[in-house]
Parts: C-alpha cells; structure tokens; sequence
C-alpha cells in the first residue's frame, strides 16, 4: 500500500511554521524536507525517523519499524501528536547535513 496524497498532504500541514517544508517522491514512497535536509521517510501512510541520539529521549516510547526492506530499523513518528512531531523534526533538522547537489554532466 502506498503513501496517499492526503496523508503527505497532512504530514506537511503538521510541520508547517518550523522551516521550508517540502517533499518529493521517491521509489512510490516519499521524503520529506526541512529546509532541503531530508528528516523523514513516509511510507505506507507510515512516517520514519532514523535512530539517532539527540531524539533517543523523545522516542523512547515509539513503535519502531522499518520504512522497506533492507532499511535499518527507525522510530515510528506520530504525526497526530503536533507537539511531539515538530519538537523531534526540528532536532532531526539541526544535525542532518544539507544534501550534496551532483554536478551536471556538460553535454559537448
């Protein structure tokens, strides 16, 4: 079962006021971004945040899962629970590096 778009629509509308939010589809799934860092996978109506430290405290109490086969095992982020959800993005956002942009290849 995919992601719908209601669903990544409301993910979204969750986080807004805490960056520049967008996000892109990716293998049928989607990743999310805050201010072009990718913090979260979103998959099967299901969204992903990788185990990291500085949101071990936080998500003690999170389900654990994995967004597809052959991923490493992430926390599950309940995305009704507003408060919770932008207080874990915005510490995910602080330590995930921007992404290296490839250069283009010239076409001579």
């Amino acid at each position: 079962m995919a992601t719908s778009e209601s669903f990544i629509h409301y993910v979204c509308e969750q986080l807004e006021g805490i960056g520049e939010i967008r996000y892109r589809k990716m293998f049928g799934e989607y990743m999310v971004y805050v201010n072009d860092k990718p913090v979260m996978t979103v998959c099967d109506d299901t969204v992903f945040i990788k185990k990291i430290d500085p949101i071990a405290d936080m998500m003690k109490e999170a389900m654990t899962g994995f967004p597809y086969q052959g991923a490493k095992e992430h926390y599950i982020l309940d995305m009704d629970d507003r408060l919770l959800a932008r207080k874990v993005i915005t510490e995910v956002e602080k330590v995930t590096p921007l992404v290296k942009k490839k250069p283009k290849k010239s076409t001579k």
